[in-house]
């Protein structure tokens, strides 16, 4: 969304991301067969070859059929197909049943995203309007959303093969430590701070506007909950014990049969982990991923501490620089903390469930046109994640940005960071 007063990006600048970001999505299909690409592991996942096809529907649907002359829409049922939750540009598949889309094919999709791009570099050699430009800005940022929705998609659906197959192999540091360095505590101050996106760059509706929040005194870990961590999480029952859980998420435990995170298996007395790399050991240096809102939050009773508010977690980042391991770093997992002093994986490595529900803040206006579905309609029933994962593109990231999912959701690559209050720590 384009805060008041912010410079739109000029068109050089605009072309390049598009085709950065185009580029980048279709990379990521590569190593997948047209199978791979159709089968729809569960109703909250959608198979790749949607994910291609809906990001272009995006910029077919809300750039080119409205800015450009005379463009040909590629396949009149594609409008059908390949919207997602847009209520105002007509009726749509089910989510559920993305699944049933065997035909187009997998090269037909990427004869459409050839058709999409090839239109788009037509229309981004011409004068544009400030909406146009605010729309094709917000469809590359839409498309960065949706390659780290593909990976997700991706591993939970090859965690359902029992070959357990490597989607790409990740590239790993050498001499990773085995035990996660000492997690220390950092104390912030209280008062009135000021959270949400300042205006000068790209933001979602959502992360604005910027206004004034009162914090008490807290502290906050200066790394994620590592395995390591989990693990005596584990063993001392922490899967077992009701009075460590809130009752909606003790009775999804039990009714889903929650006994460590999704993906990890014990085999022979270790825990091993389904990743985009394939099986692997779960690393106890590594930060903990896949659990849900409400694992994170019985994690931290455990442990005598709670969870983050957003503004707790965004008052301690707002002064940090945007560095970690991103999509980028082609790692495809979450990296061990460094061993040294000051705020560590802030961006990068997990997303960080928070305690704060995703709520509009003070004077929230949505997006105009059909993009006000984009985030605001979802505002009741999830739970703000913050700081990016290991599959979130580095460019995408900032400290207002604001995800959010159910709090039962498991197969994002979610983790947690701990906070206390100042006289905890």
């Amino acid at each position: 969304m384009r805060q008041k007063f912010r410079p739109l990006p000029d068109h050089s600048g605009l072309a390049a991301f598009f085709r950065d970001v185009r580029a980048e999505t279709r990379d990521l299909a590569s190593p997948l067969s047209d199978a791979d690409a159709t089968v729809q592991s569960m109703p909250d996942a959608s198979p790749a070859k949607w994910h291609l096809a809906h990001t272009s529907w995006f910029f077919e649907t809300l750039v080119l059929a409205p800015a450009l002359p005379d463009y040909a829409v590629f396949d009149s049922a594609y409008k059908y197909l390949f919207n997602s939750y847009y209520e105002s540009l007509g009726p749509r598949q089910e989510r559920p049943r993305r699944g049933m889309i065997t035909r187009p094919t997998l090269d037909e999709i990427l004869a459409y995203r050839d058709h999409v791009e090839a239109a788009m570099e037509v229309l981004l050699l011409a004068p544009l309007s400030p909406a146009i430009v605010e729309t094709i800005e917000l469809g590359c940022q839409h498309e960065q959303q949706h390659q780290e929705l593909l990976l997700t998609d991706i591993l939970h659906l090859f965690a359902q093969n029992p070959l357990r197959p490597v989607y790409r192999f990740s590239a790993r540091e050498e001499h990773e430590p085995s035990k996660p360095p000492r997690a220390g505590e950092r104390r912030f101050d209280g008062g009135l701070v000021r959270i949400g996106a300042d205006g000068k760059d790209f933001a979602f509706d959502c992360e604005g506007p910027r206004h004034r929040v009162l914090l008490e005194p807290y502290s906050l870990a200066d790394r994620a909950v590592s395995n390591a961590e989990w693990l005596e999480f584990i063993g001392d029952g922490g899967y077992r014990n009701p009075l460590l859980w809130l009752s909606e998420g003790w009775a999804k435990l039990n009714s889903e049969s929650w006994s460590a995170p999704l993906y990890w298996e014990e085999r022979d007395g270790e825990w091993h982990s389904m990743t985009l790399s394939g099986r692997r050991p779960v690393e106890p240096a590594e930060p903990v991923v896949h659990v849900s809102y409400y694992e994170a939050d019985a994690f931290a009773r455990w442990a005598g501490r709670r969870l983050p508010t957003e503004a707790e977690w965004e008052r301690a980042a707002a002064d940090l620089p945007v560095e970690g391991n991103f999509l980028d770093s082609g790692r495809l997992h979450a990296a061990p903390a460094a061993a040294r002093d000051g705020m560590r994986q802030m961006f990068g490595d997990v997303w960080e469930w928070t305690s704060s529900a995703f709520a509009p803040y003070p004077r929230f206006r949505p997006m105009p046109g059909p993009a006000a579905e984009y985030n605001g309609k979802f505002m009741c029933g999830q739970q703000v994640l913050r700081g990016g994962s290991f599959a979130t593109p580095k460019n995408h990231m900032r400290p207002s940005y604001r995800n959010f999912f159910p709090p039962d959701a498991r197969w994002q690559f979610s983790g947690l960071r701990l906070a206390g209050d100042s006289d905890d720590a």
